[in-house]
Protein backbone atom coordinates (compact mmCIF):
# COMPACT_ATOMS: atom_id res chain seq x y z
CA UNK A 1 0.00 0.00 0.00
CA UNK A 2 2.71 2.38 0.92
CA UNK A 3 4.46 2.02 -2.73
CA UNK A 4 1.07 2.21 -4.28
CA UNK A 5 0.84 5.84 -2.57
CA UNK A 6 4.02 6.68 -3.40
CA UNK A 7 3.68 6.13 -7.02
CA UNK A 8 0.14 7.73 -7.14
CA UNK A 9 1.55 10.88 -4.96
CA UNK A 10 4.35 11.17 -7.55
CA UNK A 11 2.69 11.46 -10.73
CA UNK A 12 -0.19 13.69 -9.15
CA UNK A 13 2.44 16.50 -10.00
CA UNK A 14 1.87 18.30 -13.08
CA UNK A 15 5.92 19.22 -12.99
CA UNK A 16 6.84 15.68 -11.83
CA UNK A 17 5.13 14.08 -14.88
CA UNK A 18 6.73 16.90 -17.17
CA UNK A 19 10.18 15.72 -15.98
CA UNK A 20 9.24 11.94 -16.39
CA UNK A 21 8.32 12.54 -20.40
CA UNK A 22 11.53 14.64 -20.72
CA UNK A 23 13.58 11.84 -19.25
CA UNK A 24 11.45 8.97 -21.24
CA UNK A 25 11.87 11.33 -24.47
CA UNK A 26 15.49 11.70 -23.72
CA UNK A 27 18.17 9.63 -25.82
CA UNK A 28 20.01 8.98 -22.66
CA UNK A 29 20.22 9.83 -19.26
CA UNK A 30 20.21 13.46 -18.22
CA UNK A 31 21.08 15.16 -14.91
CA UNK A 32 19.31 18.03 -13.15
CA UNK A 33 21.18 20.94 -14.58
CA UNK A 34 19.66 19.41 -18.31
CA UNK A 35 16.58 18.70 -17.03
CA UNK A 36 16.02 22.19 -15.48
CA UNK A 37 17.29 23.68 -18.93
CA UNK A 38 14.56 21.57 -20.63
CA UNK A 39 11.76 22.14 -18.13
CA UNK A 40 12.23 25.96 -16.90
CA UNK A 41 12.31 24.82 -13.42
CA UNK A 42 14.81 25.99 -11.27
CA UNK A 43 17.38 22.97 -10.25
CA UNK A 44 16.69 22.57 -6.55
CA UNK A 45 12.92 22.01 -7.40
CA UNK A 46 14.11 19.89 -10.45
CA UNK A 47 16.11 17.61 -7.80
CA UNK A 48 13.03 18.31 -5.24
CA UNK A 49 10.61 16.21 -7.83
CA UNK A 50 13.42 13.43 -8.59
CA UNK A 51 13.62 12.51 -5.65
CA UNK A 52 9.97 11.99 -5.38
CA UNK A 53 10.15 9.89 -9.00
CA UNK A 54 12.97 8.11 -7.99
CA UNK A 55 11.09 6.53 -4.17
CA UNK A 56 8.26 5.52 -6.26
CA UNK A 57 10.42 3.51 -8.59
CA UNK A 58 9.78 6.14 -11.48
CA UNK A 59 13.51 6.78 -11.88
CA UNK A 60 16.94 5.89 -11.33
CA UNK A 61 19.65 7.81 -10.35
CA UNK A 62 23.80 6.94 -11.21
CA UNK A 63 26.50 8.65 -10.07
CA UNK A 64 29.11 10.06 -12.60
CA UNK A 65 32.67 10.47 -12.18
CA UNK A 66 34.11 13.77 -12.53
CA UNK A 67 36.94 14.97 -14.14
CA UNK A 68 37.53 18.01 -11.64
CA UNK A 69 36.64 18.25 -7.54
CA UNK A 70 33.64 18.12 -6.50
CA UNK A 71 30.53 16.34 -5.99
CA UNK A 72 29.91 13.37 -8.54
CA UNK A 73 27.43 14.11 -11.62
CA UNK A 74 23.98 12.38 -10.79
CA UNK A 75 22.07 11.40 -14.04
CA UNK A 76 18.66 10.13 -14.04
CA UNK A 77 16.74 7.97 -16.19
CA UNK A 78 13.29 6.33 -16.25
CA UNK A 79 13.05 3.23 -15.36
CA UNK A 80 10.02 2.56 -18.13
CA UNK A 81 9.88 3.82 -21.42
CA UNK A 82 6.12 4.90 -21.06
CA UNK A 83 3.79 6.45 -23.40
CA UNK A 84 2.22 9.19 -24.10
CA UNK A 85 -1.34 7.49 -25.03
CA UNK A 86 -4.17 6.75 -23.00
CA UNK A 87 -4.84 3.68 -21.49
CA UNK A 88 -7.69 3.24 -23.59
CA UNK A 89 -5.56 4.23 -26.70
CA UNK A 90 -2.80 1.92 -26.18
CA UNK A 91 -5.76 -0.94 -25.52
CA UNK A 92 -7.04 -0.31 -28.76
CA UNK A 93 -4.04 -0.23 -30.58
CA UNK A 94 -3.04 -3.68 -29.04
CA UNK A 95 -5.86 -4.91 -30.26
CA UNK A 96 -5.70 -3.85 -33.47
CA UNK A 97 -2.48 -4.78 -34.36
CA UNK A 98 -3.66 -8.76 -33.49
CA UNK A 99 -6.71 -8.41 -34.57
CA UNK A 100 -6.34 -11.24 -37.52
CA UNK A 101 -2.87 -12.65 -39.50
CA UNK A 102 -3.80 -11.37 -42.79
CA UNK A 103 -5.23 -7.88 -43.51
CA UNK A 104 -8.06 -9.16 -45.31
CA UNK A 105 -9.27 -11.09 -42.36
CA UNK A 106 -8.42 -8.16 -40.32
CA UNK A 107 -10.75 -5.91 -42.97
CA UNK A 108 -13.61 -8.62 -42.60
CA UNK A 109 -13.72 -8.88 -38.81
CA UNK A 110 -13.66 -4.82 -38.46
CA UNK A 111 -16.46 -4.80 -40.69
CA UNK A 112 -18.19 -6.83 -38.73
CA UNK A 113 -17.72 -5.54 -35.06
CA UNK A 114 -18.73 -2.20 -36.83
CA UNK A 115 -22.27 -3.58 -37.73
CA UNK A 116 -22.56 -5.14 -34.41
CA UNK A 117 -21.91 -1.78 -33.20
CA UNK A 118 -25.00 -0.79 -35.15
CA UNK A 119 -26.70 -3.80 -34.06
CA UNK A 120 -26.18 -2.61 -30.28
CA UNK A 121 -27.54 1.06 -31.29
CA UNK A 122 -30.53 -0.37 -33.04
CA UNK A 123 -31.06 -3.43 -31.63
CA UNK A 124 -35.08 -2.45 -31.00
CA UNK A 125 -35.49 -2.21 -34.95
CA UNK A 126 -35.79 -4.61 -37.53
CA UNK A 127 -32.71 -6.31 -38.60
CA UNK A 128 -34.54 -7.42 -42.14
CA UNK A 129 -32.61 -6.02 -45.03
CA UNK A 130 -35.59 -5.82 -47.24
CA UNK A 131 -38.21 -5.21 -44.49
CA UNK A 132 -41.69 -6.68 -44.31
CA UNK A 133 -44.33 -7.26 -47.58
CA UNK A 134 -45.00 -3.57 -48.86
CA UNK A 135 -43.16 -1.83 -46.91
CA UNK A 136 -41.66 0.90 -48.54
CA UNK A 137 -37.94 2.12 -48.10
CA UNK A 138 -37.52 5.23 -46.39
CA UNK A 139 -36.54 8.58 -48.32
CA UNK A 140 -32.87 8.81 -48.50
CA UNK A 141 -32.83 12.00 -46.91
CA UNK A 142 -34.43 10.79 -43.65
CA UNK A 143 -32.10 8.20 -42.95
CA UNK A 144 -28.95 10.53 -43.66
CA UNK A 145 -30.73 13.22 -40.82
CA UNK A 146 -30.14 10.69 -38.24
CA UNK A 147 -26.81 8.73 -39.62
CA UNK A 148 -26.13 12.51 -39.08
CA UNK A 149 -27.11 12.15 -35.18
CA UNK A 150 -25.11 9.04 -34.62
CA UNK A 151 -22.33 10.15 -36.21
CA UNK A 152 -21.95 13.87 -34.36
CA UNK A 153 -22.68 11.46 -31.33
CA UNK A 154 -19.94 9.42 -31.57
CA UNK A 155 -17.65 12.26 -32.32
CA UNK A 156 -16.89 12.57 -35.92
CA UNK A 157 -17.77 15.93 -36.58
CA UNK A 158 -19.88 14.91 -39.80
CA UNK A 159 -21.23 16.84 -42.52
CA UNK A 160 -23.00 16.01 -45.70
CA UNK A 161 -21.98 17.33 -49.37
CA UNK A 162 -23.97 16.00 -52.38
CA UNK A 163 -22.05 14.33 -55.57
CA UNK A 164 -22.99 13.13 -58.69
CA UNK A 165 -25.15 10.11 -57.85
CA UNK A 166 -25.33 10.36 -54.38
CA UNK A 167 -23.80 11.79 -51.17
CA UNK A 168 -20.26 12.72 -49.28
CA UNK A 169 -20.54 12.16 -45.29
CA UNK A 170 -17.51 14.41 -44.67
CA UNK A 171 -15.86 13.10 -41.17
CA UNK A 172 -14.06 16.27 -39.90
CA UNK A 173 -13.09 14.49 -36.94
CA UNK A 174 -12.50 10.93 -35.66
CA UNK A 175 -12.58 9.58 -32.21
CA UNK A 176 -9.85 7.39 -32.25
CA UNK A 177 -7.85 9.23 -34.34
CA UNK A 178 -4.23 8.12 -32.81
CA UNK A 179 -5.33 4.39 -33.25
CA UNK A 180 -6.61 5.28 -36.85
CA UNK A 181 -2.99 6.39 -38.03
CA UNK A 182 -1.52 3.45 -37.34
CA UNK A 183 -4.19 0.72 -38.04
CA UNK A 184 -6.51 2.22 -41.06
CA UNK A 185 -7.42 -1.09 -42.09
CA UNK A 186 -9.17 -2.00 -39.23
CA UNK A 187 -10.45 1.28 -37.25
CA UNK A 188 -11.28 2.95 -40.96
CA UNK A 189 -13.12 -0.25 -42.04
CA UNK A 190 -14.88 -0.57 -38.27
CA UNK A 191 -16.24 2.90 -39.12
CA UNK A 192 -17.43 1.75 -42.70
CA UNK A 193 -19.30 -1.33 -41.06
CA UNK A 194 -21.05 1.09 -38.78
CA UNK A 195 -22.29 3.06 -41.26
CA UNK A 196 -23.54 0.28 -43.06
CA UNK A 197 -24.91 -1.63 -40.32
CA UNK A 198 -26.55 2.20 -39.35
CA UNK A 199 -28.29 2.34 -42.79
CA UNK A 200 -29.42 -1.54 -42.98
CA UNK A 201 -31.33 -0.87 -39.44
CA UNK A 202 -32.63 2.76 -40.90
CA UNK A 203 -34.38 1.03 -43.73
CA UNK A 204 -32.14 3.01 -46.14
CA UNK A 205 -32.46 2.43 -50.23
CA UNK A 206 -30.10 0.13 -51.96
CA UNK A 207 -26.57 2.40 -51.55
CA UNK A 208 -23.28 1.55 -52.63
CA UNK A 209 -20.69 3.19 -49.55
CA UNK A 210 -17.49 3.10 -49.34
CA UNK A 211 -15.15 5.09 -46.99
CA UNK A 212 -11.60 7.20 -47.61
CA UNK A 213 -9.55 7.34 -44.79
CA UNK A 214 -7.65 10.87 -44.66
CA UNK A 215 -8.77 11.90 -48.16
CA UNK A 216 -7.54 15.09 -46.62
CA UNK A 217 -5.16 16.23 -43.94
CA UNK A 218 -7.81 15.96 -41.51
CA UNK A 219 -10.77 14.43 -43.57
CA UNK A 220 -12.18 11.24 -44.14
CA UNK A 221 -15.05 10.83 -46.68
CA UNK A 222 -17.39 8.19 -46.70
CA UNK A 223 -19.42 7.98 -50.39
CA UNK A 224 -23.34 6.76 -50.67
CA UNK A 225 -24.15 6.00 -54.30
CA UNK A 226 -27.08 4.80 -55.99
CA UNK A 227 -25.75 1.56 -57.83
CA UNK A 228 -26.28 1.81 -61.31
CA UNK A 229 -26.99 -2.15 -62.06
CA UNK A 230 -29.75 -3.85 -60.08
CA UNK A 231 -30.46 -3.71 -56.27
CA UNK A 232 -28.38 -6.63 -54.54
CA UNK A 233 -29.21 -5.02 -50.93
CA UNK A 234 -28.37 -2.13 -48.87
CA UNK A 235 -25.11 -0.38 -48.34
CA UNK A 236 -22.95 -2.78 -50.13
CA UNK A 237 -18.93 -2.74 -50.41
Amino acid sequence: MADRSRRHGALAVASRLDLLRLLRAAPGPLDAHQLAQESGLAVSTVRFHLDRLAAAGLVVSEPRPRSTPGRPRVTYTSTSPGDDRGAYEQLAGALAANLADSAADKAARAERAGRAWADERYSARSRDVDGPPGRELRALGDVLQEVMALFTEVGFDPELDGEPGGQRLLLHACPFLGVAKAHPDVVCTLHLGLLRGTLEHLGAPPLDTRLVPFAEPGLCVAHLTTPSGPARGRSRA
